[in-house]
C-alpha cells in the first residue's frame, strides 16, 4: 500500500507490507530511483517483517525541497519512523541510500536494530567521477543530484570518524565488480563484509546471493 506522511518539513511517500505486528525493515533505494527499485525484495521480506520502502525526499513523490544536505535526509528517516511509532528497525540501504542509513545509525542509534549497507561509496573524497550529464528525466530532481554528488565527491571527515561509533550489528554487501572500495566495512565496530559477485546494483545483479546474505545476518543471533 502506498502511503504519504508529513515529516520533518517535507512530504515522504512510501510503500508498506507485511503484517503490522512484524518487526519493522526499512529500505532506501539508491540515487535517482524510488520505492519501485525494491520490487520482488520487498514482498521476500514482508513474509517475515512489516517493511516500509521510501521515496528519499527529490526523489519519486516524495517532496523536492530543493536541499538535500545527507545528515538532514537521515533525519526525514528519524522523522518518519518517529511518525509511525516504530521501534528500532532494520535498515537496509543502497549506494546514497546506504550513506542516508549510516548516517540515521550515528545520530539515531535507537532507532536502528541492525544495519545492511548494500555498495556504500567509501567515507572518503572520491576521484576520477565522471561530470553529470542532465538527460532530461523527471523522476527525481537534477539538483538533488548534483548536491548529493558533491557530498560524495568530499564528505564531511566526520562522517568516517562517525562510522566508528555505530553500535548496530551491521552487514556491508559489496559488488566485485562496483567501482566502490568496500572501506566502509573496515569503518565499523564488528561490521561483516560479504563479497558478490556482481556490479554497483548488488540487489538486481545477484538477488538470489543479495537476499541469501541478508537473511543469514538477520538470522544470526545478537551478539
Amino acid at each position: 500500500m502506498i502511503r504519504d506522511a508529513h515529516v520533518n518539513g517535507i512530504k515522504l511517500v512510501y510503500r508498506e507490507e507485511g503484517h503490522p505486528s512484524a518487526p519493522p525493515l526499512l529500505l532506501l533505494h539508491g540515487r535517482c530511483a524510488d520505492h519501485n527499485d525494491w520490487n520482488g525484495i520487498t514482498q521476500h521480506f514482508a513474509a517475515r517483517h512489516r517493511v516500509f520502502a521510501l521515496d528519499l525526499r527529490g526523489h519519486g513523490a516524495s517532496d523536492r525541497p530543493g536541499e538535500y544536505p545527507l545528515p538532514e535526509m537521515a533525519e526525514d528517516v528519524a522523522a518518519l519512523l518517529d511518525h509511525l511509532g516504530l521501534g528500532p528497525a532494520v535498515v537496509i540501504g543502497h549506494s546514497l541510500g546506504g550513506v542516508v542509513s549510516y548516517l540515521l545509525a550515528m545520530s539515531h542509534p535507537d532507532r536502528v536494530g541492525g544495519l545492511v549497507l548494500e555498495d556504500p561509496p567509501p567515507a572518503r573524497p572520491l576521484t576520477g567521477r565522471p561530470p553529470i550529464v542532465e538527460d532530461g528525466s523527471t523522476r527525481f530532481d537534477w539538483r538533488m543530484v548534483h548536491d548529493t554528488e558533491r557530498q560524495m565527491v568530499d564528505p564531511d571527515p566526520a562522517w568516517a570518524a562517525g562510522l566508528g561509533r555505530i553500535t548496530a550489528p551491521t552487514l556491508v554487501l559489496s559488488g566485485t565488480r562496483s567501482p566502490f572500495e568496500p572501506d566502509v566495512a573496515a569503518r565499523i565496530p564488528g561490521a561483516r563484509l560479504v563479497r558478490i559477485e556482481a556490479g554497483h546494483l548488488v540487489h538486481m545483479d545477484a538477488r538470489k546471493e543479495f537476499l541469501h546474505a541478508v537473511d543469514t545476518f538477520l538470522a544470526a543471533p545478537a551478539p
